[in-house]
C-alpha cells in the first residue's frame, strides 16, 4: 500500500484598494499563505506583472522549494553514505518562458549546490549523491522542466 500524504495552505488575497478588480491597474496582486502553527508568508505577483517587489513571488517559491527539497534528500543520503556534510548553500535559479497568450511556463531550474564536508575522502560520493537527491526529491518528479544541477564540493580542510 502506498503511503499518502497530505498538506493544506490557506491563501487570502490581500490587495483590494477598495474597488476590487474592476480594472487591471485597480488592484494589488498581494496574498498572505497561512499554514496551521507556522508564520505567514507574504506574497504578490513578480513586479514584472505588476506585483510587489519586497514580497514573495510563486515563481521564488517554486525555485525555492525545489532548492530546499533537493537540500534535504541530500543530507538524507549523505549522512546515511557516512559522508559529513559541514555547510551546504544553494543559489539556485530558474528560467520562465512567457507565450504569446500571456502565460507562460518554466523551462529549466539550475540548483548550484556548494557543499563543505569533513574529510577530502568524502568529496566523491558527495558529489554523486546529487543524482540519487534528484531521484528522490518529491517537488523535482512534479514538474515538467528539466531541474540541472551545477554541484561543487570542497572539505573542510581545504575551506580553510
Amino acid at each position: 500500500m502506498k503511503k499518502e500524504h497530505h498538506y493544506k495552505s490557506k491563501l487570502q488575497w490581500t490587495g483590494n484598494t477598495g474597488s476590487g478588480t474592476t480594472g487591471y491597474r485597480d488592484f494589488e496582486r498581494s496574498y498572505a499563505i497561512s499554514i496551521e502553527n507556522k508564520p505567514d508568508i507574504l506574497g504578490s505577483s513578480d513586479p514584472s506583472f505588476r506585483g510587489d517587489a519586497t514580497k514573495y513571488n510563486p515563481e521564488e517559491l517554486l525555485v525555492a522549494s525545489l532548492s530546499s527539497c533537493h537540500m534535504l534528500w541530500y543530507l538524507h543520503l549523505c549522512s546515511e553514505a557516512g559522508v559529513i556534510v559541514v555547510n551546504y548553500n544553494d543559489n539556485a535559479s530558474g528560467t520562465m518562458i512567457e507565450t504569446s497568450d500571456g502565460g507562460g511556463r518554466f523551462s529549466e531550474v539550475t540548483l548550484h549546490p556548494k557543499v563543505t564536508v569533513s574529510e577530502s575522502k568524502m568529496i566523491k560520493k558527495a558529489q554523486e549523491l546529487h543524482a540519487k537527491a534528484n531521484q528522490l526529491c518529491f517537488i523535482a518528479n512534479s514538474v515538467s522542466f528539466k531541474v540541472a544541477h551545477q554541484a561543487s564540493c570542497v572539505s573542510l580542510e581545504d575551506a580553510l
